[in-house]
């Protein structure tokens, strides 16, 4: 097979064991008997390897691609987590052929075109992106009901009140701050703190946050239609942090002056209950700013044995923008 390891050509993952490597191998191909399939040899199949997953992709005969995923340990939830979704939200998501939650293991259909590759062939534009978050908003919505499930599958938490502690942990264990950043943040905190308590007060429910929520992770296979995947980095949250990555993605592609349009695009399903839109904007802003939180805890997701120093760095950037960026008021 051929074997693609990008820039993590020392990380370690199972698939080096031959045991696990023929156990999944040979789970896939049951998975896929039992349901009628028949995938191309294995010579065909192409495996990517990085220090937060494996992923298989098998070319089915008569039928689209499948995909493989295997999960590290702390992030072994998602297959569970994906096969509840598709039961409580099945229109937004993509339902999986199997799940096996004890090992990690999840096989995937193929969800069509990835949100990217339209964008960059020019066949959407940054319209295109307020109806994905729309669609998310209202995802997020109907799926407050089912946090106490979340959690039960292993969902990690990170709500208002974690905030702090998570933190805490990222901002002692980096090792790529400079003393000047790592003195900025310890004085950030009393502050932070603050925005932790008003963010927990905004009467906003907690839900699902993707927390990587960028072009790559989300179907887009005809328009005004998005299906969202990958939920490795998932936390339980409040939802608005949600909000972070995409909102810097767009302003990277498009300038600021396409974020007020984003903003009220993903707001517009939490109106309603009293809520008005000016406070409504304001807890998007507390929860932007403190969505930056949760990506550090998402990069020590990875397989045991994997010593990544861009983790160090990834995270190092994210804590800095606690201090760079516009405040909170």
């Amino acid at each position: 097979m051929s074997v693609d390891r990008g820039n993590y050509q020392d990380a370690v993952t199972p698939w080096e064991r031959s045991e696990w490597r023929e156990g999944a191998l040979g789970w896939v191909e049951a998975q896929l008997a039992a349901r009628g399939l028949r995938p191309a040899g294995r010579g065909q199949w192409r495996v990517r390897l990085r220090p937060w997953s494996v992923l298989v992709r098998i070319g089915v005969r008569d039928g689209a691609d499948v995909w493989f995923k295997a999960n590290p340990p702390a992030s072994a939830f998602e297959g569970a987590l994906t096969a509840a979704l598709a039961g409580w939200v099945p229109e937004h998501v993509l339902e999986p052929l199997a799940v096996d939650a004890g090992r990690g293991w999840a096989l995937l259909p193929s969800g069509g075109e990835v949100f990217r590759d339209v964008l960059e062939r020019g066949a959407a534009d940054v319209r295109a992106w307020e109806g994905a978050l729309w669609q998310y908003a209202r995802m997020q919505r109907a799926l407050v009901p089912y946090v106490d499930e979340m959690s039960r599958l292993g969902v990690p938490d990170a709500r208002a009140a974690a905030l702090p502690s998570i933190f805490d942990s990222a901002l002692a264990a980096n090792t790529a701050l400079d003393p000047a950043d790592r003195a900025r943040l310890t004085a950030l905190r009393p502050r932070l703190l603050d925005w932790c308590a008003e963010l927990a007060e905004t009467g906003v429910p907690d839900s699902l946050d993707h927390c990587d929520l960028h072009d790559g992770q989300l179907f887009h296979p005809e328009p005004g239609r998005f299906t969202f995947f990958d939920w490795g980095d998932a936390n339980i949250s409040h939802p608005f942090c949600s909000f972070t990555v995409p909102a810097r993605r767009v302003r990277e592609r498009y300038g600021p002056e396409a974020l007020p349009r984003l903003r009220d695009a993903y707001l517009e399903p939490w109106t309603g209950d009293g809520r008005t839109l000016p406070e409504l904007r304001r807890a998007l802003t507390l929860a932007t700013r403190l969505g930056a939180l949760a990506p550090t805890r998402a990069w020590t997701r990875l397989f045991p044995g994997t010593s990544l120093p861009a983790a160090d760095a990834a995270c190092a950037e994210w804590l800095r923008g606690l201090c760079t960026e516009e405040h909170p008021r």
